[in-house]
């Protein structure tokens, strides 16, 4: 077993197919409103998740209030192995990013503070048994939270700005994949947990008139650290073998980049929100990831694999219009762009330019309402070749085209105070 296999694995860390809405392994599901509007919000001031697409609108949120949703994302992926006809259909897998927002503040004051919890990385993959790529990655599950403590201060009626400390408190990952031996196949499987790091997230809200408003946010960029003590567990493997496969920890970096947005917010009338977005995400700095082992793998005890991404945009563009008093209907899109380049394709990040629809719907009934939204989400089929593999030197990985298309239902509930 060539080292840069196992690490293969090991580079899911904190990542994979399972982000929903935004390349590489970014995930952006952080308010059930702004999910039905194709994932608009820097721009706009709609509620308590403003904390999360732009602290600076925080302040321009009249009410306080605490709201909770969550969303099962439903992933079906296959894969084709260059060369071979035989799909292989990953196994089904869920995951449930979730995220509870609380604002508060005096109802007619300048200033509003308030806590965010949110997951936004996490994913879960199970390939097929046996599948060509079967001693690259078998299955991954990722999890993380994020905490954000922010405030945010209304410097005129028109201009608020925000800033939190963002915060990741959990991160875990367990990955596992087979070991081709002469006769068998051995397994291994890494389970890491992340330290805990310090960002920032800070934004600009300028709202001119009542038609329209203006925002740009930073989130700054955060490495996640397994630091050399995640642990490296292998089984199935011969005694014949085992004095080869001698590590039982590992460490390694993954840097979570910074974005910058700005968006637009465009309101008709008093029923009718209009929300343009545009995310640019720092993905280039995200050159190569670094494996340190405490005992040697086949002689090894650190290896590099290449990653090599380059800097994405995501455009958004979304809507809600009031029907009722009580009933707001919502619906929007999304285009993201992958930052992975040709040659550079792993089964943990299958990722290709991304497409998505929403919908979505909020019930008001006194103090609390009801958030719904519904995604679907298209990862354009990527190919991978061989000859891609061999003029980039990334052979640690598997020649052959991926597929997945993504649903998503999301559930929120507010309430006001």
């Amino acid at each position: 077993m060539k080292l840069k296999s196992l690490l293969l694995v090991s580079g899911a860390l904190l990542a994979g197919t399972g982000s929903a809405v935004a390349g590489g392994y970014q995930v952006t599901l952080a308010g059930i409103k702004n999910n039905g509007m194709g994932g608009v919000g820097v721009g706009l001031s709609l509620d308590q998740a403003a904390m999360f697409y732009n602290p600076g609108a925080l302040a321009m949120v009249r009410e306080r209030g605490v709201q909770l949703g969550g969303n099962i994302t439903l992933a079906r992926s296959a894969f084709v192995a260059e060369g071979s006809n035989m799909q292989r259909e990953l196994r089904n897998s869920v995951v449930t990013p979730f995220s509870l927002y609380a604002g508060f503040g005096p109802a007619e004051g300048k200033f509003r503070a308030g806590i965010a919890v949110y997951t936004p990385f996490g994913s879960k993959l199970q390939y097929a048994n046996g599948w060509e790529g079967r001693t690259a990655l078998t299955d991954i599950d990722l999890k993380s939270v994020f905490v954000q403590p922010t405030f945010s201060y209304a410097i005129t009626d028109e201009l608020s700005v925000g800033a939190g400390l963002v915060v990741l408190a959990y991160g875990a990952v367990n990955l596992q994949r087979d070991i081709a031996l002469p006769d068998s196949y051995g397994h291994v499987e890494l389970d890491g947990k992340a330290k805990t790091k310090l960002g920032f997230n800070a934004g600009i809200y300028y709202k001119p008139s009542d038609k329209l408003s203006i925002g740009i946010s930073h989130r700054s960029k955060l490495d996640a650290v397994v630091d050399n003590d995640g642990d490296v567990t292998f089984s199935n493997i011969p005694t014949a073998f085992q004095s080869r496969f001698q590590a039982t920890k590992f460490g390694a970096t993954l840097p979570l980049p910074a974005t910058t947005s700005v968006g637009i917010g465009v309101m008709p009338n008093e029923n009718l929100t209009i929300g343009f977005d545009v995310n640019f995400v720092q993905w280039s700095k995200y050159r190569e990831l670094r494996f340190d082992f405490d005992q040697q793998i086949n002689g090894q005890t650190t290896s590099v694999s290449k990653r090599n991404y380059e800097d994405a945009l995501t455009f958004r563009l979304g809507g809600q219009y009031k029907l009722t008093s009580g009933l707001t209907v919502r619906a929007g899109g999304s285009y993201d762009m992958t930052p992975v380049p040709d040659g550079y394709v792993t089964p943990e990040t299958p990722d290709n330019d991304r497409v998505s629809g929403t919908v979505g719907a909020s019930y008001a009934f006194g103090k609390f309402s009801l958030d719904l939204s519904g995604q679907f989400i298209r990862i354009l089929k990527r190919t991978e070749t061989q000859a891609d593999l061999l003029n980039n030197g990334t052979t640690d990985r598997v020649a052959g085209t991926y597929k997945t298309n993504i649903v998503i239902p999301g559930l929120g509930l507010n309430y006001t105070f």
